[in-house]
């Protein structure tokens, strides 16, 4: 039988439920356990995909296709163990399957409500993680205690508990402990009231992890046990990182929250070493200061950097593989327009172009992919990032002038960029997306097939627009290499410019696959190139 841990969040937004509970599942792991994550948003969106990343962040794309919240890419990261379309689910998802079945009449004319109809939909949500392959699945829930839009899913995982038995299941809620700097004291009231809220609604916490600036004292921990009903034992300091975000399951192992959670849930395992994950905790703070590149990431939302969450933590990644800091340069490409390429990439030892939609930025993108390969300056070229690198070869290389994409000029003679590679009928594409992983076979001899070092590959994707087949023959002539096709060949996955430094870009999403101890090939090729690019400067 699955057992379940649920986290809430409490007193403010943004506290860390998803680094919390991805340190949670890595414990657990580590511990031999079989382990799911999920998480429960209370927005009424269906899913992200359609929302604005200035207002959400990236959307995360799983392996089967869905298009979820970016704390799924946490869990992964950490855990290494890929999530599904089970793995979220949102307020939106949840109204339109109770609808739906009242439509169609499987209510058997009922009167449909939140309690029960809403909550048993979420009940059931829940258990779709669960299974006989998985020992703890840990479902997360967006928003703050006390939010109007959270109380159904908090309603539903309080009748999930009883259900399910003590010790099947067990809250930890996730709070802050503040300092007020000007009386030079540590405030416990709003974490006291935030689990008063919770205790309203028939949820008591098993488990309570603070969040802090400083350290707590035994008297703070005291309190906490005391006024929020649980045990001193279940207070668990979370001070905020110096490093990384990576040090929170260290931290949390020495405070044995793993071993208080299966004491709960009655489970017996043996003990995590967590070695590899300690070794490149000691690696990232033994890194010097001085050891630091600059990577340019010329973004259409570079301002907000949740926008490009899975971008940043994959080049962290490469750069810990090489001990070495990566400061990255957030250039808006509108900036580039107004500016131009040499006034703003001048200096940097790489340059990345990420994915996006619609024409805005586009001609910055292209600008920048410019320079890259001009300069002999390490690039990488991501969904997106790769339409543009292609349309700026086409433009200044092959010189087919105006070439640009179909989704920006549909009219356009050069439409490097279409809705179907080979001209198949657009009527075939509809208003669908590729989405998720799809694989790509890797062409002998290129720089892609040395980087993954095998012959096929399966990454994630999330577009609708392809390189026009029609375009190929041309492209190659004047020195581009297709390194990644589809297995039928007929859409291109991967370009590469031979004798460059290291140009290259693809189709898909490779960020989401790296991870902190196993940094993906694409990004750890290009923060190597950037490197030697410095050092061969000095």
């Amino acid at each position: 039988m699955t057992k379940h841990i649920f986290i809430t969040g409490g007193v403010v937004s943004s506290l860390g439920k998803g680094i919390t509970a991805a340190s949670i599942g890595l414990l657990l792991k580590e511990r031999g356990l079989r382990i799911r994550h999920q998480k429960l948003d209370p927005y009424i969106n269906v899913d992200p995909g359609t929302m604005s990343p200035f207002q959400h962040g990236e959307v995360y794309v799983t392996e089967d296709g869905a298009e979820t919240d970016l704390d799924l890419g946490h869990y992964e990261r950490f855990t290494g163990i890929p999530c599904s379309r089970n793995s979220n689910y949102t307020t939106g998802q949840i109204y339109h399957s109770v609808i739906s079945k009242e439509r169609h009449g499987d209510y058997l004319g009922a009167t449909v409500q939140v309690i029960p109809h809403i909550t048993n939909e979420i009940k059931t949500a829940v258990a779709s993680v669960t299974g006989d392959d998985v020992d703890v699945a840990i479902t997360e829930i967006g928003g703050t205690a006390g939010d109007i839009e959270s109380l159904p899913f908090l309603e539903a995982i309080r009748q999930y508990y009883l259900e399910a038995g003590k010790e099947n299941a067990l809250f930890i809620h996730l709070t802050l402990v503040p300092y007020l700097h000007a009386a030079g004291e540590m405030k416990t009231k709003p974490s006291q009231q935030s689990a008063g809220v919770l205790r309203s609604i028939g949820i008591q916490p098993d488990i309570m992890i603070c969040r802090t600036e400083q350290h707590m004292s035994e008297e703070h921990f005291r309190k906490i046990a005391l006024f929020c009903n649980i045990d001193r034992n279940a207070v668990i300091e979370e001070k905020d990182i110096k490093h990384s975000i990576y040090e929170v399951p260290v931290e949390l192992q020495k405070q044995k929250l793993d071993d208080l959670i299966l004491k709960l849930l009655n489970v017996e395992a043996p003990e995590a070493s967590l070695s590899s994950w300690k070794r490149m905790i000691s690696d990232i703070k033994n890194t010097a200061d001085e050891d630091k590149i600059e990577i340019a990431l010329v973004g259409k939302y570079a301002r907000l950097k949740d926008a490009y969450k899975s971008i940043y933590e994959a080049l962290d990644h490469a750069g810990f593989a090489f001990r070495t800091k990566i400061n990255v340069n957030r250039i808006e490409a509108e900036e580039i327009e107004k500016k131009g390429a040499d006034q703003l990439l001048k200096g940097v030892a790489g340059i990345l172009v990420p994915g996006g939609f619609g024409q805005r930025g586009t001609e910055g993108k292209i600008l920048a992919a410019e320079y890259a390969r001009k300069n002999n300056i390490p690039f990488l070229g991501l969904c997106l990032g790769m339409q543009c690198a292609v349309i700026e070869f086409a433009r200044n290389v092959c010189k087919l002038d105006g070439a640009t994409s179909e989704e920006w000029l549909p009219e356009a003679e050069h439409k490097i960029i279409a809705l179907m590679a080979d001209q198949v009928d657009i009527k075939d594409m509809g208003g669908t997306m590729r989405l998720g992983a799809y694989p790509c076979v890797l062409k002998p001899k290129t720089l892609a097939r040395h980087l993954y070092r095998t012959e096929q590959v399966d990454e994630r994707h999330r577009h609708r627009y392809e390189f026009n087949n029609n375009y190929r023959e041309i492209f190659e002539k004047k020195g581009m290499v297709f390194s990644g096709l589809s297995p039928d060949e007929r859409l291109v996955e991967i370009v590469e410019i031979p004798g460059h430094p290291y140009y290259i870009a693809t189709q898909a999403h490779p960020e989401f696959k790296s991870q902190p101890t196993k940094p993906h090939p694409m990004f750890k090729g290009f923060i190597k190139a950037a490197i030697e690019k410095i050092e061969s400067n000095l």
